[in-house]
C-alpha cells in the first residue's frame, strides 16, 4: 500500500533547522574514534562443566582440558590406509595432520553420595589439561573433601593421575572402586618393566597406598544404588563402563571404550594405539555401540568433545554416528 505524508508546515521547517544548527557544534565532541570503539581481545575460554538431571541424580561432566597432537593416524586407524583415514577426517571437517584429545571426568550426585568417575591427569597436568583439582572442580561447585566415592574405569595415567596430589590423597574422605581384573593386571610384578612400566609405577604410587580403601568389582556388581559395573575390556584388560539408572532414566559412563567421536565411533573396526587388546577393543566398541543405539540412551565417554555427552545413531547401512547432546537432557 502506498504511503502518504502530509507536507511540513513553515513552523516545522524552521524548528527542524534550529535543532540541526544547535547540534552541529556537538557533532565533533560526540563522535567516537575507531580505536575507542574496539573491545579488548580476550583469551580463548572454555566451559568448565555441564550439569543435567537424570531422574533423581544430578550429573556433571567436568572439563579437564585437552591436548593437541600431531599425526592422528599414529593413534586412530592404525590398520586403515592413509587414503581411508584422510577421507574419514575430511568428511567430518577434521584436519588430517592434527588431533585434539580432551579429558572429561564425571561427578554424579545420587542424593546420598557424591561419586566421581576418574580423576584426570593430576600432577602430570599439561598446559591445557589436568586442572581438575586446581580449577574446574571448584568452578563446578565442588571441593575434593566432598567426594564420597571415586570410581575408576581403568588405570591409565589420565584416569588415575589425580588420585594423589603432592604425595597425599586428593579426596581424603573417599572410598574407591575399580575392577578386580584391572587391578590384578597392573599391580602384577611383571608389569614393572617394559611397555607397562610407566603405568605400573603410577599404580604403585597412586593406588597401592590406598588399597585398603578400595573395593574391587566385577561385571554386574552394584557400586552404589543405581550404578552398576559393565565389563568393557579391550582398551585395558579390566576396562569397565558404568550403567546408571534413576527414576527410569539411564545413561552409560563409557570410559575409553571409544576414544574419538568421528573416528573410533564411526569406524569401530579401526585399531587404536592405546588399546592393549586391539581386536578385543573392536568387539567391545561394536557391542556397546549396538546397545546404545538400540536402547537410545545417552552416554558419556572420557575423550568425547566436551561436554562429552551424546547418543549413537546406527543407520540402515550399519554405520554408527555420534549425535552430540543438545537440549534433550534439559527438558
Amino acid at each position: 500500500m502506498p504511503q502518504f505524508r502530509l507536507p511540513l508546515s513553515r513552523r516545522q521547517l524552521i524548528a527542524g533547522a534550529a535543532v540541526t544548527a544547535a547540534a552541529a557544534p556537538l557533532a565533533g565532541k560526540l563522535s567516537v574514534s575507531p580505536a575507542a570503539a574496539k573491545a579488548d581481545m580476550k583469551e580463548v575460554d572454555r566451559p568448565t562443566h555441564r550439569r543435567f538431571k537424570l531422574g533423581e541424580f544430578t550429573i556433571t561432566t567436568i572439563n579437564d582440558g585437552a591436548v593437541s597432537m600431531e599425526d592422528p593416524q599414529s593413534i586412530f586407524g592404525t590398520n586403515a590406509s592413509k587414503e581411508e583415514f584422510e577421507a574419514q577426517a575430511k568428511a567430518n571437517f577434521l584436519p588430517t595432520d592434527k588431533l585434539q584429545i580432551s579429558f572429561t571426568p564425571v561427578i554424579v550426585n545420587t542424593g546420598s553420595e557424591l561419586v566421581l568417575f576418574d580423576t584426570g591427569n593430576g600432577d602430570a597436568r599439561m598446559p591445557n589439561a589436568g586442572h581438575l583439582i586446581h580449577h574446574t572442580l571448584k568452578a563446578a561447585g565442588y571441593a575434593p573433601e566432598q567426594v564420597d566415592k571415586v570410581v575408576i574405569t581403568h588405570y591409565h595415567p589420565d584416569h588415575i593421575g589425580g588420585l594423589m596430589m603432592g604425595g597425599n590423597p586428593t579426596f581424603p574422605n573417599a572410598t574407591y572402586v575399580a575392577a578386580a581384573t584391572e587391578h590384578d593386571f597392573w599391580s602384577a610384578e611383571e608389569r614393572m618393566s617394559g611397555p607397562t612400566e610407566r603405568v605400573a609405577k603410577l599404580v604403585t604410587s597412586n593406588i597401592t597406598p590406598m588399597k585398603d580403601k578400595f573395593t574391587f568389582v566385577k561385571d554386574g556388581d552394584e557400586v552404589a544404588p543405581g550404578i552398576r559395573a559393565m565389563a568393557a575390556n579391550g582398551h585395558t584388560p579390566g576396562h569397565t563402563a558404568y550403567h546408571l539408572e534413576s527414576a527410569g532414566q539411564r545413561i552409560l559412563i563409557g570410559g575409553d571404550f571409544a576414544n574419538q567421536a568421528y573416528l573410533s565411533i564411526a569406524k569401530p573396526e579401526w585399531h587404536v594405539r592405546f588399546d592393549i587388546d586391539k581386536d578385543g577393543a573392536v568387539a567391545t566398541r561394536k557391542k556397546v555401540l549396538d546397545m546404545l543405539a538400540a536402547d537410545r540412551i545417552p552416554f558419556t565417554s572420557y575423550h568425547m568433545p566436551f561436554p562429552a555427552v551424546g547418543y549413537i545413531d546406527k543407520r540402515a547401512d550399519g554405520s554408527y554416528h555420534y549425535v552430540p547432546v543438545s537440549y534433550q537432557l534439559d527438558v
